[in-house]
């Protein structure tokens, strides 16, 4: 399989589109941040806004 006929999904941080993983094939269902950097920043971020 081509790398362009990989499925796509958006960052739910940065909301860049990214392609999928063979780490992630059996939990592509649940993938919602393109690294470990948006997904931090999400859990962090959120804290940051309810303070404020």
């Amino acid at each position: 399989m081509k790398k362009s006929e990989l499925p796509q999904k958006l960052c739910a941080t940065c909301g860049l589109p990214f392609t999928w993983r063979k780490k992630w094939a059996r939990c592509w269902h649940v993938v919602r941040h393109c690294s470990e950097r948006c997904r931090r920043r999400r859990s962090r971020g959120a804290a940051r806004d309810s303070v404020r």
